[in-house]
């Protein structure tokens, strides 16, 4: 009886992609926890939101909306007025 052999090539494109799709999930796991880092980072320092607030407005801005769509209101306001006082 004959012995059906694979064709290597099969075997070679399915590791690729198993490897393809690792790499992916590494990166994204990698994201998400640079972006909780970041997170608790904004969240513990007021003087890093500042920095934030001058280089990146765009990202502490979505830290405010993430913040205000969670309930917590007044962080915005909180840094604008010290902001606004340390600025005199």
């Amino acid at each position: 009886m004959p012995h059906h052999k694979p064709v290597p090539s099969q075997g070679v494109r399915a590791g690729r992609a198993v490897r393809a799709m690792r790499a992916v999930l590494a990166l994204e796991v990698l994201g998400v926890a640079g972006v909780l880092g970041l997170y608790n980072w904004m969240d513990s320092s007021q003087d890093f939101r500042h920095t934030m607030n001058t280089r990146f407005p765009s990202v502490l801005e979505v830290y405010y909306k993430a913040n205000e769509w969670d309930g917590n209101y007044g962080i915005r306001e909180k840094d604008r007025e010290v902001w606004a006082v340390k600025s005199k």
